[in-house]
């Protein structure tokens, strides 16, 4: 079992002159997460935000989340968050997923909680160590708040179950999360769209749509700033490299496209699809316009943002889709699929365009159309959708998760 290492945020309660108003003011929160960095992906990045800001503004922030490789519990120090990793298995179907045993975790994350004596506990989904800790929460009157990043249905790449038990499991699944972020004083998740389902389908009614949030002005040019853009037309793609993202479906539209027929895709991410996305290009005879990045930096990462005319997210599970709120941060025109939250972000002729999943053809269309235009009329595309990504910054979503710990619960839409 794990001990609580001494909280880094002491030091600034020493230091503050005002012990009485540093003492009302912080708050100690718990993230209850099951993905968390060096894991990569949407819930991941936003739990790591999330901790960030709340530590920037002054709170104590412990995380729990999986340990990423076997062995016992252990508790490490970040910047960000005291970080409690619990004993975890892998799952042989992700490259980096892992799983909790509740008979093995559950009195672990009881105690590490009463220990920590939190104001707020945050859920991040209802499974394995959200569902502890809001059982805690609950158990003990603590203020307790869950945000759900995932749909069932985004698991069933990963099952290896025929698709009629995988559909027996999902409906489960639904009525599962009801049950547990009942639990919950509040529930949010980043789209309307998301919040209609979790109503229709959990039967939750206290739902709130709170956007992930991004900072927006990390993908802004610099004034006195210049990106080196590749000769050709660049189309971007960033994203764990899974079935649901459907990667293929871009790298053969890009073999088919015809107005601008050497436009180079520049894939950024990794993951279980990588080595037959490759394979794919080649088969194709697209090894030399499909370049795979893999994971790199935040510095790199911006800049493949800029270098680019065009970002495209061909995924059908994306309940917000940080990546694209990026592009359009960078002011960068949008090609997505019209599938769950992406339509939200597209103003068709606008900002962007929307493709019918599946249909290659079309995709191919759409990217024709937005490369085939004059760079002034797709910076004035990139223009407007960064003028729509406003409404997302990050300052906003951290003041009213803040304003959540403290119990002012913001009304139904």
């Amino acid at each position: 079992m794990a001990t609580i290492a001494p909280d880094p945020l002491d030091n600034f309660h020493l230091e503050n002159k005002d012990m009485s108003v540093a003492k009302e003011q912080a708050l100690t929160i718990v993230i209850a997460a099951d993905t968390y960095p060096p894991d990569v992906n949407g819930a991941a990045t936003f739990c790591y935000r999330l901790a960030t800001a709340m530590h920037a503004r002054g709170h104590r922030v412990h995380v729990l989340a999986t340990r990423g490789n076997k062995g016992k519990t252990y508790t490490e120090v970040r910047p960000e968050a005291i970080v409690h990793r619990l004993q975890s298995f892998a799952v042989p179907t992700h490259e980096y997923f892992r799983l909790t045993l509740p008979l093995q975790i559950n009195q672990q994350i009881y105690r590490l909680l009463k220990e920590i004596q939190p104001d707020a506990i945050h859920a991040q989904s209802h499974y394995m160590i959200g569902r502890a800790a809001l059982t805690y929460g609950k158990r003990h009157k603590i203020r307790t708040v869950a945000t759900n990043h995932l749909m069932p249905e985004n698991l069933n790449p990963f099952l290896p179950f025929p698709q009629w038990f995988n559909n027996l499991y999902f409906r489960f699944s639904w009525r599962d999360m009801g049950r547990v972020f009942n639990r919950a004083e509040l529930i949010t998740t980043p789209t309307p769209l998301a919040a209609k389902a979790m109503r229709e389908r959990a039967g939750l009614t206290n739902v709130r749509p709170l956007s992930n949030g991004i900072e927006v002005g990390n993908y802004e040019l610099a004034e006195d700033e210049s990106i080196t853009r590749n000769p050709e037309p660049t189309i971007l793609f960033v994203g764990r490299l899974a079935v649901e993202k459907n990667v293929n479906e871009l790298i053969e539209a890009v073999g088919i496209m015809k107005k601008v027929p050497n436009a180079v895709l520049e894939i950024v991410g990794g993951g279980e699809q990588r080595s037959k996305l490759e394979q794919l290009a080649r088969e194709r005879g697209l090894a030399d316009r499909v370049k795979f990045f893999g994971h790199i930096s935040d510095e790199e990462l911006r800049e493949a943002y800029l270098r680019c005319d065009l970002f495209c997210q061909p995924g059908t599970a994306e309940l917000q889709s940080l990546v694209t709120l990026e592009a359009l941060s960078a002011s960068k025109p949008v090609v997505l699929a019209n599938a769950l939250a992406l339509p939200h972000l597209v103003d068709e002729g606008v900002n962007g365009y929307m493709f019918q999943p599946g249909n290659r053809q079309d995709l191919a269309d759409k990217l024709d159309r937005v490369l085939s235009l004059s760079q002034a009329e797709r910076e004035r595309m990139g223009k407007a959708g960064h003028h729509k990504v406003l409404n997302h910054a990050q300052e906003k979503t951290m003041k009213a998760f803040e304003d959540i710990y403290r119990g002012q619960i913001p009304p139904a839409y």
